[in-house]
């Protein structure tokens, strides 16, 4: 009878439960990361941004940064003014640069797992390195 006690002790013990380590559940990607639709509507943000960008009145900024009071000129110079560029020549770069940021997005989306897994063994090395460290509140001998 005790025999038999401790052989279900010993298969409880050796269950597939108790035998895996204590690592870390990989992680799940948001799905921001993994839609390249989400790249779409960030190239479309930028595109609302740079209205607002073109806009700038840059010359009040120059003025503050001389340290004088801005003219009326100052104030009619907007970056559109200083740089040339339109809404359409700002679209046009931002949609040529679509493709290499969706490119990105995959590239970082595959190498999110690699890069959280060694995330992790390192944790896991520090923490073992810094285990036996003496500890500043143990009283000293």
């Amino acid at each position: 009878m005790r025999a038999a006690l401790f052989a279900v002790s010993l298969i409880a013990l050796a269950s597939p439960a108790t035998a895996q380590t204590d690592a870390p559940p990989p992680a799940q990607l948001p799905p921001e990361i993994t839609d390249m639709r989400w790249a779409d509507r960030l190239s479309d943000t930028m595109v609302a941004m740079s209205k607002a960008f073109l806009n700038l009145p840059v010359g009040e900024v120059e003025a503050a940064l001389e340290g004088r009071q801005p003219t009326a000129a100052d104030k009619r110079r907007t970056l559109r003014k200083e740089t040339g560029m339109s809404e359409r020549d700002v679209r046009e770069q931002i949609d040529a640069a679509r493709p290499a940021m969706q490119a990105g997005m995959k590239a970082f989306a595959a190498a999110l797992p690699a890069m959280m897994k060694g995330l992790s063994d390192a944790q896991r090395e520090m923490e073992r390195a810094t285990a036996n460290l003496p500890r500043p509140d143990y009283p000293k001998r």
